[in-house]
């Protein structure tokens, strides 16, 4: 259990990557970002979560690599981790197949954002 929880946290700090801050003073975000001025559910739920250092670029590079990563609900879903992470353990260890794929997708894109959106 101690290990699923781990797990958690670092997709979730994966996904976030870049809203975690940095004392880099190139803005990644802007530069490498696939898509510019994103904005949509995973964009929303980063610009409200309690992460320090967050700024809109980063924000919305997160967005933009969810745009070409995730379906909308797919999006709509991981949108809720932010709030409520347990969720999300409840999604990764479901016996359900569609969880599985949709599990494999976010980790992925938990993996896209950082190498896109770090800052």
């Amino acid at each position: 259990m101690r290990t699923m929880q781990t797990t958690f946290v670092l997709l979730a700090a994966l996904a976030l990557g870049g809203c975690g801050g940095g004392g880099d003073t190139v803005d990644r975000a802007a530069t490498y970002s696939p898509v510019r001025a994103a904005s949509g559910p995973i964009s929303t739920a980063c610009a409200r979560s309690e992460r320090g250092a967050k700024t809109p670029a980063v924000c919305s590079c997160i967005q933009g690599v969810a745009d070409v990563s995730l379906s909308s609900s797919d999006q709509r879903m991981a949108a809720k981790f932010f709030a409520d992470p347990h969720q999300a353990q409840e999604i990764r260890q479901s016996d359900n197949p569609r969880h599985e794929v949709f599990w494999k997708k976010y980790v992925a894109f938990g993996e896209q954002a950082e190498l896109y959106c770090r800052v």
